[in-house]
């Protein structure tokens, strides 16, 4: 049976309200969508392909803007509306020129109460791609046993997962992601993390000289601030491998990103481009790499069209508004700062 769409994604779609400044001094907020697995939807039609969401929205004038945002770029939509629940909502404050602050009004929202049924109607016509990310487990049991079982039914039924970290610290702690993670991990096809996440979905080891690669602070001189190391990271990537994840996908921002498969391990270098707003680039590199996937490129093509994605999710404002369509891929690929296209 041919899947219904390319890729499926599922999660919380909340209302974000942005300010241009400190929030604490007032001022104008602009409203947007924001969401990881939405900004990875958004990004993936665009670039071609068939996409649906799933979710779970209130019964408000919130719930309808991002429905409305979400049909109008194309994508299907497996949603409920829960009249007796919010919408979730978050404000996001530019505090200076380089840190944003978000504030989340999500805690009992509808969005948290994604359920396996919710699950079970949006995988009814397949997928060639479920896309998960670790944000809709930490809002709550409910959500958190959607997701594994999402993530267990999709392999089972062949469908290639795809498993974002996305690690929040204001939802959960690295221990307690760790232990709802892991388990889902061991589902995925593909593991997307940053250098910082990648020991939340890895398998432990008993061997102690793999523990004092992944220590930070066992060498001399070390600085636990780091970050890991070559060596810890790819190491952290070989248990992911050996569990049966075939690809694992290490985002690193400015620095580029990287992925390691049974075959060996590729680099891809950032775009330089004029970053204005870093935030939703991950989300944006996702949905590259994943669009690149379906369209049958190769891993390095894959990084390189993360790259290219991601590059303008940084270097124009907003979670996804920037986010490119096919045709525009190579506006970033050769070009000069400043310039304009005539």
């Amino acid at each position: 049976m041919t899947a219904a769409v390319d890729l499926l994604t599922l999660g919380e779609s909340m209302v974000s309200l942005r300010s241009g400044g400190p929030l604490s001094a007032g001022g104008s907020l602009s409203m947007h969508v924001a969401g990881a697995e939405s900004n990875v939807a958004v990004g993936v039609a665009r670039l071609g392909h068939g996409v649906s969401w799933a979710g779970v929205v209130g019964s408000d004038p919130h719930g309808q803007f991002i429905l409305r945002q979400l049909r109008s770029e194309g994508i299907g939509l497996h949603h409920r509306e829960d009249a007796a629940r919010s919408t979730g909502v978050m404000f996001l404050e530019q505090r200076t020129a380089d840190v944003s602050r978000a504030y989340y009004y999500r805690s009992g929202s509808a969005g948290s109460t994604l359920s396996i049924p919710d699950v079970d109607a949006a995988l009814r016509d397949g997928a060639r791609v479920l896309h998960l990310t670790g944000i809709t487990a930490a809002l709550g049991p409910e959500a958190r046993r959607a997701v594994e079982y999402a993530a267990e039914r999709a392999a089972g039924e062949g469908i290639l997962v795809s498993l974002d970290v996305n690690y929040r610290a204001k939802l959960w702690s690295r221990d307690e992601a760790r232990a709802a993670l892991a388990p889902i991990a061991r589902h995925a096809t593909i593991v997307i993390a940053s250098e910082d996440e990648l020991d939340l979905v890895a398998p432990p080891t008993s061997d102690p000289g793999a523990e004092l690669i992944l220590d930070p602070g066992a060498g001399p001189g070390e600085d636990p601030a780091a970050g890991l190391s070559d060596a810890a990271e790819a190491l952290l990537a070989k248990r992911l491998l050996e569990q049966g994840v075939r690809e694992v996908v290490v985002k690193r921002g400015a620095a580029g990103a990287g992925a390691y498969t049974a075959d060996g391990q590729w680099e891809v270098p950032a775009v330089p481009v004029t970053s204005i707003d870093t935030v939703g680039a991950g989300d944006a590199f996702t949905a590259g790499y994943l669009s690149a996937l379906l369209d049958g490129e190769d891993v390095a093509g894959r990084l390189q069209r993360g790259a290219l994605a991601g590059a303008f999710a940084v270097s124009t404002a907003g979670d996804w508004e920037g986010l490119p369509r096919t045709g525009e891929l190579a506006l970033l690929g050769n070009h000069v700062a400043g310039s304009t296209q005539r």
